[in-house]
């Protein structure tokens, strides 16, 4: 009972930190450290990393793999979301209707999902996380540097007339709750741009009948994404870039054509070899 009651203290301790950052009140204040500062000597398992990217670029799909390979969390703000939504919550209407309409989700809504994910993490031994659609503002980019220290943050960059067609492929499956692409992207080379092939992610047989799409993932609605990230987000690339974190990096293709060279970016090439070996 006592561990209960200091985490649903230290819970409301991170909210209300949040909560006085976002009305300007927390720059007297010294920055709380959810996760302790480490040495040198910790393992690939215990990084702290963030993915940025446009809606709809790959970011939940590259950092599930890398959290796969590592052995590390994947916490996507996306499904925090999805999850509060689907929950019938007292935030669910409002989140309902921000989402439905294309918006960004508030600061102060996401970082009390994002506390109450870290503190559960934390409360079973989580030492590391890779973050993936948060932050999206400088605001949220400095309240997070205040809860914790992140060590590196990937930008996936893809030109945008592919990141409609991939946005509008999605599909979920209403049973197995599987996220699949039926978008098949063949862009021809021309005025010095390379082309880019992706192949769709098709669903196995028994899903095929039972696929979704997001109601949230229609032309106008992504392209409104697409324009407040435009707006609001690339700025946080910059906040990043000037601290030295941020590592770019453009998509040359689907799966089959990023996922190695991006391996190799982050230096893991050898790991993914050695973790298939011991599998």
């Amino acid at each position: 009972m006592a561990a209960v009651t200091r985490l649903s203290t230290r819970a409301s301790f991170l909210s209300s930190i949040a909560n006085r950052y976002l009305s300007s009140e927390l720059n007297s204040h010294a920055p709380f450290r959810l996760v302790p500062t480490r040495g040198e000597d910790q393992k690939n398992s215990h990084v702290r990393w963030v993915f940025l990217g446009c809606p709809g670029v790959g970011k939940g799909t590259y950092a599930s793999r890398l959290s796969n390979l590592l052995g590390v969390p994947h916490i996507a703000t996306g499904d925090l979301v999805r999850e509060e939504l689907a929950s019938s919550g007292p935030l669910s209407s409002r989140l309902s209707e921000i989402v439905n309409q294309g918006q960004l989700v508030s600061d102060e809504i996401i970082i009390n999902l994002l506390s109450k994910r870290l503190v559960a993490g934390e409360a079973k031994g989580d030492l590391g996380f890779i973050l993936d659609g948060f932050p999206r503002t400088i605001k949220q980019a400095e309240i997070l540097e205040g809860v914790t220290d992140i060590d590196l943050v990937i930008n996936l960059r893809l030109r945008e007339d592919v990141l409609l067609e991939k946005c509008l492929g999605r599909r979920i499956c209403n049973q197995c709750g599987g996220n699949f692409n039926v978008a098949s992207i063949d862009i021809k080379a021309e005025n010095g741009s390379p082309g880019i092939v992706m192949a769709p992610l098709l669903p196995p047989v028994n899903c095929m009948s039972k696929l979704n799409t997001r109601s949230d993932d229609t032309e106008v609605v992504v392209k409104e994404r697409l324009r407040i990230y435009n707006e609001l987000s690339r700025p946080v690339e910059e906040f990043y870039r000037n601290r030295g974190k941020l590592l770019e990096f453009n998509l040359p293709g689907g799966i089959p054509e990023s996922w190695p060279k991006l391996l190799h970016a982050l230096n893991l090439d050898d790991y993914e070899d050695k973790h298939s070996a011991a599998a």
